[in-house]
């Protein structure tokens, strides 16, 4: 999505649409699974009933337990799947009537909603600020009691067919009890499950529907774009979690996630991937849904690096995983947008040409027109691509890497492009370089097709060792993980 100035707009929409309402919910659960129903209202102008389907499976909680269990969890789940309808017309009162909630809970939702619509007001010119985006007027006084439930010690496991997700389930499938959870089901999602030994009958499979007016009213001028889907899922996957018995709930987010897409600008396309939110969320889930789910990162301590070096060790999974969005419901990697681009560079130091062209069904590193990708990754522009990338240090160390494996081979025409870019450019993390630094080129201060670069070779070499402390791991998991990274 490219930069708008919609905040004219905006202002016209919140004028014209001034209430939105989370009217409630129903559920129902049957021998099929269980169906959720949400029901919101924009101005009275516009009723939206978007659906969650959950099917049976023989390892779920008795039938009783689950609707004696589950409203709290249903509300909560209301919640985050709200705010990408109300962001449509982004109405300045938002009506809360199922349950109450405490002044602290509206507190965490309202950071919660605005961090993740980060790169919604950014993308779209709105000037706004988390006082002044929304008041949240809370229409019960019927306060939910956190759940307490007794729960085994298995593991879910969200699966959305990438390599980060891939990985943790290498890690952790021959524990027992592990479950994989995949959102909306599809090929690269589903293929990875079953090349880990998994069966369909063993698998969490959810369908989130939205509701197609949504969809009319974005075609119709309304304003759109990015929401917080990996809050979403997390708040799916406790709802899973409890209506299947198991405690611990793994996500597959790196340390990566936390750098900024803006620098100086707290947007982060990845916001409900970040280790502040991982916090904030573990905190909500116990003080106000269930203190006995475990929800944490597995891959937190490490960054994009490492985990592509543990991927490449399963060569099985190369043909099926696919972490593009643009060729998601077809399959495939489309070859030209930046999680292509990204997913390339940072294999290409583990694997060799000709296995990256059989990944991506094309020599990405040969594809010049990628340059403009290329410079957002690498930090020559001000900002990274809205995507879920990993830091600009990574990719320039993984290039880097790349490069000096050629030796005095020629280089592919996009890594012959990086060797020209400033220096100063690709050494810092901050975007900041020296006006000596942006005259000279790579180039020409490291010749790359003739000397090694100590420096490149030790700055992947550390990303190769590190190991975040800022993690909720429990102590058996890291364990495992630091016996996966050490092969």
């Amino acid at each position: 999505m490219e930069k708008s100035n919609h905040h004219d707009k905006f202002l016209q929409l919140r004028d014209e649409y001034p209430f939105f309402v989370y009217e409630g919910y129903d559920f129902s659960y049957s021998g099929h699974g269980l169906d959720i129903r949400f029901y919101f209202n924009l101005s009275d102008r516009f009723q939206f009933a978007p659906t969650i389907f959950i099917p049976h499976k023989e390892f779920f909680i008795p039938e009783d337990e689950i609707m004696e269990l589950i409203p709290n969890l249903v509300f909560h789940l209301g919640l985050i799947e709200l705010i990408s309808y109300w962001k449509a017309a982004c109405p300045k009162q938002l009506i809360i009537k199922p349950h109450a909630l405490t002044i602290d809970q509206v507190s965490w939702w309202k950071k919660c909603w605005f961090n993740g619509l980060g790169e919604f007001f950014f993308l779209n010119s709105i000037s706004t600020d988390i006082e002044r985006f929304i008041d949240v007027n809370v229409a019960s006084e019927e306060h939910l009691s956190p759940v307490h439930c007794t729960l085994k010690p298995d593991v879910i496991v969200p699966v959305g067919g990438g390599k980060d997700s891939i990985v943790s389930l290498e890690i952790l499938r021959k524990l027992p009890g592990v479950t994989p959870l995949i959102l909306n089901p599809r090929g690269a999602s589903v293929h990875s499950i079953f090349m880990a030994g998994f069966a369909h009958a063993g698998m969490i499979g959810i369908n989130r529907s939205i509701d197609p007016l949504l969809l009319q009213l974005n075609d119709e001028g309304f304003l759109n774009g990015h929401t917080p889907f990996s809050a979403l899922l997390s708040f799916i996957s406790i709802l899973s979690a409890v209506i299947s018995g198991k405690r611990f709930i793994a996500l597959s987010n790196e340390s990566s996630a936390n750098e900024t897409t803006i620098p100086g600008l707290p947007v982060n396309h990845q916001y409900s991937k970040t280790f502040e939110f991982e916090k904030d969320f573990r905190d909500y889930v116990s003080r106000w849904i269930s203190p006995e789910i475990n929800y944490f990162s597995l891959l937190r301590p490490l960054n994009e690096i490492q985990i592509a070096s543990i991927f490449t060790r399963y060569p099985n999974y190369f043909p099926v995983f696919k972490s593009c969005n643009v060729g998601s419901k077809a399959d495939s990697w489309c070859g030209k947008c930046p999680k292509c681009l990204f997913t390339c560079i940072l294999l290409a130091p583990f694997l060799k040409p000709d296995q990256l062209v059989e990944i991506f069904h094309k020599d990405l590193l040969n594809d010049i027109s990628l340059k403009s990708t290329l410079d957002q990754l690498t930090g020559v522009t001000a900002e990274k691509p809205f995507e879920c990338v990993g830091t600009i240090s990574e990719v320039n160390a993984a290039l880097q890497e790349t490069i000096e494996k050629y030796g005095d081979k020629p280089l592919p025409s996009l890594l012959e492009y990086y060797t020209t870019l400033p220096s100063g450019v690709i050494a810092s993390r901050s975007h900041e370089r020296s006006d000596v630094d942006a005259k000279q080129s790579l180039s020409s201060l490291y010749p790359f097709t003739t000397s090694p670069l100590h420096h490149c070779t030790t700055a992947f070499s550390s990303l190769l060792h590190t190991w975040n402390p800022h993690n909720f791991l429990p102590s058996r998991f890291e364990e495992l993980l630091k016996g996966a990274l050490n092969g």
